[in-house]
């Protein structure tokens, strides 16, 4: 084999293929990466044939060479499954903040337009109450009004939201009332 001598070099792989599909395999767990690394194993082998020592057994040089073959592959297939997960990862978050920011935005554009379509008084006690987060005595005091006309409004504005959301899409019925009440 060291001269060339391809049915030499069949001879050897016949013999040694199947053990080194084998090694190959219990680590890999794969088909074809273990079939690669006996191609791979082979082509090394018969690359480097004439630095072989006639004095030593071809075995333990194959073996060699397909352990580091095989920790190779092992090391692309962690780092590119770590690699795919990161961007994998990245997509997804990048998907989702768009996607959410997409719907909040059509989300508080309708919000608002139902907003300003209450009455005066029930659009000011909704916004006191829901965007500055003022409670009803802060608000009765800020407008002059009572505690309860103050409730009365708020309650009457959120039945009136509530009535305009439920005839649209039912995504942003449910996002204005996590959001807002």
């Amino acid at each position: 084999m060291r001269e060339g001598n391809e049915s030499a070099f069949q001879h050897v792989y016949q013999s040694l293929a199947p053990k080194v599909y084998g090694f190959a395999y219990r680590f890999l767990k794969d088909k074809a990466q273990s079939e690669e690394v006996v191609q791979e194993a082979f082509i090394t082998l018969w690359e480097n044939r004439e630095k072989l020592d006639q004095e030593r057994p071809l075995e333990p040089y194959l073996f060699t060479i397909s352990k580091r073959l095989v920790l190779d592959s092992l090391r692309k297939a962690t780092s590119s499954q770590a690699l795919r997960e990161k961007l994998m990862l990245k997509i997804s978050e990048n998907h989702n903040e768009t996607e959410e920011s997409i719907i909040l935005s059509d989300l508080m554009a309708f919000a608002e337009k139902a907003i300003r379509e209450l009455p005066r008084q029930q659009q000011v006690v909704f916004r006191l109450s829901r965007f500055e987060g003022l409670s009803y005595e802060e608000i009765g005091e800020r407008l002059n009004l009572s505690k309860n006309t103050v409730k009365n409004h708020l309650v009457v504005a959120l039945k009136t939201l509530k009535t305009q959301l439920a005839s649209q899409e039912m995504t942003y019925a449910l996002a204005f009332l996590i959001y807002f009440v």
